[in-house]
């Protein structure tokens, strides 16, 4: 096999503005059918794309089209039963993040891939960026030395998703889950992945359905119930099982500076990302490294290539079911801890 055939299920903003454009650019995939409750949406985007198949459900597409793969695109809520049926199915799945709504379905997701022998990854691009992709290397050659400490944010002052983003019942929450989930994930693989064994987070919901004027948002298809009852904001630390700690705050809306910024420290040396910089010790005097990484990457791309790559080969995927599962767990302590109001152990 030298491509995969590949079936995607949503056609929403995450499909049309990050993956298809990126299967265009992939040359071990072929995608070969998409699928939407909208079908004038689907339909649309076959168009666009040069998608010889369009269905309005995952059922139909797996029984009209020879597939060996499907990329989740759909809402939170409904990713767990679209991975189920693909499961069952025998597809290999790739999956946006994130893996599920909460640690109960992401169980329930992790049953049926280790029952059906497919391949999971979940997608998230950050793994797949030139700068943590490097970073990575370093870890694991040991240049940054015992990784003890990290803090990571992804605040935004104002931008808020419309639609369904919103809405608990089909997202599952806010930015936590939404953006946050970006670093948290990121800075967890830059320490190696310990295993998480608990946690302490605040969320809020202060500021709200803002009417603030000159900023944009990302339009979010609406839901049923299209209600606004998710966190605008939250912040925490997790600990790990060797000691470390991972300090991390994310919002669609608070009233403080916007910034995207991830830190890992270790006992050799540190590392940030955002400029990419090593600090370390050079001939017994601190020394800072600025490092250069290919321009122009596409981390959408990186992924979907890696993804096919595994199924072709039948190698182990960058972010692997068991993990995607300790994530969706770490996900759920937050959410408990902020609720419980107080420390929860994963």
């Amino acid at each position: 096999m030298e491509k995969i055939r590949i079936g995607i299920v949503g056609a929403g903003n995450i499909a049309t503005s990050a993956h298809l454009p990126a299967y265009q650019s992939c040359k071990n995939v072929e995608v070969s059918a998409i699928a939407d409750i909208n079908f004038n949406r689907a339909k649309l985007a076959a168009q666009k794309y040069n998608i010889p198949l369009v269905f309005s459900s995952v059922e139909e597409m797996l029984a009209g089209a020879e597939i060996d793969a499907v990329d989740i695109c759909v809402w939170n809520n409904a990713h767990s039963d679209v991975a189920i049926t693909a499961a069952k199915a025998g597809k290999h799945i790739l999956c946006e993040k994130p893996m599920a709504i909460d640690f109960e379905h992401a169980l329930l997701m992790e049953e049926a891939v280790n029952k059906a022998g497919v391949i999971f990854m979940l997608a998230v691009p950050g793994r797949f960026a030139a700068p943590n992709m490097m970073v990575r290397e370093l870890f694991e050659k040991g240049e940054l030395g015992e990784v003890y400490y990290a803090k990571t944010a992804y605040i935004r002052r104002r931008g808020t998703p419309s639609g369904w983003f919103t809405d608990k019942k089909t997202s599952g929450g806010g930015p936590i889950i939404d953006i946050g989930v970006h670093r948290i994930d990121a800075a967890w693989y830059l320490m190696g992945n310990p295993k998480p064994v608990r946690v302490s987070a605040a969320t809020s919901s202060k500021i709200g359905n803002y009417n603030t004027k000159g900023v944009s948002r990302w339009v979010g298809t609406e839901c049923p119930d299209n209600c606004f009852n998710t966190e605008d904001s939250g912040a925490g630390v997790i600990h790990f099982d060797n000691g470390a700690i991972l300090f991390f705050e994310t919002s669609w809306a608070i009233n403080g500076p916007e910034h995207s910024d991830t830190q890992i420290c270790g006992t050799k040396a540190g590392v940030t990302l955002d400029p990419l910089t090593i600090y370390g010790e050079r001939n017994e005097y601190l020394s800072n490294d600025i490092l250069t990484v290919a321009k122009n990457d596409n981390p959408f791309l990186n992924e979907i290539t890696h993804f096919a790559d595994c199924v072709i080969n039948n190698k182990k995927p960058r972010y692997p079911l068991e993990q995607a599962v300790l994530m969706q767990k770490m996900i759920q302590g937050i959410y408990d801890s902020a609720r419980l109001r107080k420390e929860i152990e994963l």
